[in-house]
């Protein structure tokens, strides 16, 4: 099944709670600090319920239009972000930058954070341009604000290089992580644990391009330099290591991506206790390792605590509880239970378009998940419309040249093939390796697969002189990865 991104990314976005920066007002003052404990330990309703109050006395002690309301509007649509209630969360973000301005004028340090939150949210809503716009007017204030070479400058290249990175524009993207990894080592040393994080971006990007060897080698730099200053038990050590795990399970180590997984899972209970989000997103990677392997029964076990905890701290309605109802859907359909993969699938597309709207790439992929359920059990017809429909989605979002494209045309592909629409499906899969090839490179593992679908249509045909060039050209890419 087409998997959606794991919860914990390699980009490492800055949308943390903004620090409080008064204590003009002891009970504000002191509202503000149990907010950022609750959100802390993953008590989003307890939270929400004192940044209320907080809110309030901010508003009667400042007045309706003082930062310190701006800050705990902020702090109020984190908590809600976090939840995935993103309907709540663009009139209090868009509120708090409207009181910044007024305060600060339009170029100040806080105006940039108001537009990077704001930014984010739209990132995570799949509305890709107004998060480019509000994340360059961020970078023009900081730039002119602290200059070019400032360390919330490069947060600002970081988060623009991770929105590019999520619309496959890799050049771009790495030319900004590179910036944002410069300026922190001219400003920090090579050995701080800021650069270990940069590099972790940095690997992250050449793991979604293919580059696997390139990644591996990032990934390995940055895990001593996160483990000397902060200690082998740090949580950013954690997710370092979920990073590699990923790596090793891409060349069938598995051993070493389990133990990799297992030491940041300890880390991370020891860190947030055994009930935190974080904690249900190492299990569901362990999970998916086991699904992988073929030990359904432990990925089971371990996705049902996952989503347990994620519906319990985060709601039954968000995004992330989506993605864990998906992993689960996928291990019922990797042992061909068709019926309970299909109901989970649904699930998930329900969260998604509720969250998101019709018209997300994780609507997409839904789409694709529950088309494959389909056309596993030979239901063509109710496959098809899921198929097309999910194709018109990524052309809208992405434009037609898109590797979420490709592999939905491919999809589609498959699904003529199976049916004995040969003419159909192949133009389909040329379409499809066209856009691969352009997009990620002719050595990509996603163009190794749509060759041996190419050459597996090319045998039906009795066209056995082209299936063979396509499946060489498929083993090559396997050695070379």
């Amino acid at each position: 099944m087409r998997k959606l991104t794991k919860i914990i990314l390699f980009v490492l976005f800055v949308t943390l709670l903004p620090v409080s920066v008064s204590a003009q007002n002891t009970k504000w003052d002191d509202l503000d600090s149990r907010v950022l404990t609750l959100f802390q330990q993953a008590k989003y309703p307890e939270a929400i319920k004192i940044a209320e109050e907080a809110l309030k006395v901010a508003e009667s002690t400042f007045g309706s239009n003082h930062p310190n309301v701006a800050l705990s509007l902020n702090h109020l649509a984190e908590i809600y972000f976090t939840q995935g209630r993103y309907d709540k969360v663009e009139p209090l973000y868009k509120r708090a930058l409207e009181i910044d301005k007024n305060a600060f004028g339009k170029y100040d340090p806080a105006i940039a954070r108001d537009l990077n939150n704001l930014a984010f949210l739209y990132f995570m809503q799949g509305k890709y341009n107004p998060a480019e716009y509000y994340y360059k007017q961020a970078i023009r204030i900081n730039e002119k604000r602290l200059g070019k070479h400032h360390l919330d400058v490069s947060a600002d290249l970081n988060n623009l290089a991770g929105l590019y990175q999520a619309q496959n524009k890799y050049d771009k993207a790495e030319s900004l992580f590179k910036r944002s990894l410069e300026i922190k080592e001219k400003t920090l040393g090579t050995d701080h644990s800021d650069v270990a994080l940069s590099l972790n971006n940095l690997a992250g990007l050449y793991f979604d391009q293919g580059k696997y060897e390139k990644a591996k080698s990032h990934f390995h730099s940055a895990l001593p330099t996160l483990e000397k200053p902060l200690g082998k038990d740090h949580p950013d050590v954690a997710l370092s290591l979920n990073n590699l795990a990923e790596v090793f399970i891409l060349q069938s180590d598995y051993s070493r991506a389990e133990s990799f997984y297992k030491r940041a899972l300890e880390i991370d209970k020891n860190a947030y206790g055994k009930e935190h989000p974080i904690v249900a997103t190492d299990l569901s990677n362990l999970a998916e390792l086991y699904k992988d392997q073929g030990d359904f029964s432990e990925a089971e076990t371990l996705m049902k605590r996952a989503l347990a905890i994620q519906e319990k701290t985060l709601g039954a309605d968000h995004p992330n509880v989506a993605l864990s109802l998906n992993i689960l859907g996928g291990v019922y359909f990797a042992q061909g239970k068709y019926i309970e993969a299909e109901q989970f699938c649904k699930r998930s597309h329900a969260i998604h378009v509720k969250v998101m709207g019709n018209e997300h790439p994780d609507v997409a992929t839904d789409l694709n998940n529950l088309a494959l359920i389909y056309r596993k059990q030979g239901k063509y017809s109710e496959a098809e419309p899921l198929c097309k429909s999910a194709l018109a989605i990524d052309e809208k979002i992405h434009g037609r040249v898109h590797p979420d494209v490709a592999m939905d045309l491919n999809n589609l592909a498959e699904l003529y093939t199976e049916q004995g629409k040969y003419a159909e499906a192949e133009p389909l899969f040329k379409r499809s390796l066209s856009i691969l090839e352009e997009t990620l490179g002719s050595d990509h593992p996603d163009v190794g697969t749509v060759l041996m679908n190419l050459s597996e249509l090319y045998r039906k045909i009795n066209r056995g002189s082209e299936a063979e060039i396509m499946e060489e050209r498929a083993k090559k890419i396997k050695l070379i990865k």
